[in-house]
């Protein structure tokens, strides 16, 4: 190799990997975490995207550089609970559409990680409920982020049962014995039975009531506690739910979105659409 070329390409080489670094959209600062805006007709949210869940956040930044979320509504709004987004059947939805089940023909593999809680301002994936999906697998696209409410001490500790019974209630779902029942309450849930859906829950609220008094009830960190006794959030999704970021900007932003007026199903009166989510530096 030409000893110029070979000393300008080393020469360059360790500049252009300078520039990149400080230019990168993907480099926050040297924590390595993945920024992004989400503009919406309300004003400005700007996240950060967790490294310790890495399937859900490569797979909203896929969505992010394939313009998925551009002009989708913010089609499910709770106040002091949360707002949802995602569904791709919202961007031309009808004023009496019934939205919330639109999504990519994949799912994401839970990633809980105990240090990752439903504080307020994180973002978490949406999912379908334990009975159809017992692994708790994520939406491909939907996403809801967390406004929440702040907790009592004495509180929390009802959360904490409620988080308990729902991890029973996965366990019992999840054994290979009760596999038919799951089989039957998809046929009859398919089938719109009340009668049929309210036996198989009936047999799960059984055994949920025999083995809960043995169960070990959860136990909140104390990081948790003081961010549900503080800024507040929703505790009672947490281990069920895959948190993968957080906001940094933007807290008014939610709050705005959270206490607008809603209809049937939870969907704002008045649209409440991003107009784009894009990776920032």
């Amino acid at each position: 190799m030409n000893r110029t070329k070979y000393f300008l390409a080393v020469l360059i080489l360790p500049i252009a990997l300078l520039l990149f670094t400080s230019w990168n959209p993907l480099n926050d600062g040297g924590s390595g975490q993945i920024k992004v805006m989400i503009l919406t007709d309300y004003g400005m949210i700007r996240l950060r995207l967790y490294n310790e869940t890495p399937k859900h956040r490569d797979n909203f930044v896929k969505l992010i550089r394939a313009h998925y979320y551009d002009s989708l509504l913010f089609h499910r709004v709770i106040e002091n609970f949360m707002i949802q987004a995602g569904d791709p059947d919202s961007k031309r939805a009808s004023s009496d559409s019934v939205l919330g089940n639109g999504g990519p023909d994949y799912t994401i593999p839970a990633e809980f990680n105990p240090k990752l809680f439903h504080k307020k301002g994180v973002i978490a994936a949406a999912r379908e409920s334990d009975l159809d999906n017992p692994s708790q697998a994520s939406s491909g696209s939907q996403f809801y982020i967390v406004q929440g409410r702040v907790f009592t001490d004495s509180v929390l500790k009802k959360q904490a049962l409620r988080i308990t019974k729902m991890k029973l209630f996965n366990e019992i779902i999840n054994r290979q014995e009760n596999k038919s029942l799951l089989e039957l309450y998809k046929r009859v849930a398919k089938a719109d039975n009340p009668d049929s859906v309210k036996y198989v829950n009936d047999i799960i609220d059984k055994q949920l009531a025999i083995e809960l008094p043995k169960y070990p009830v959860y136990t909140f960190t104390e990081e948790q506690r003081k961010a549900y006794t503080t800024i507040g959030g929703t505790p009672h999704l947490d281990g069920s739910y895959t948190v993968f970021g957080e906001i940094y900007d933007g807290f008014e932003v939610l709050d705005d979105m959270a206490k607008q007026p809603v209809g049937r199903n939870n969907r704002p009166l008045k649209d409440i659409r991003i107009i784009s989510i894009s990776i920032i530096p």
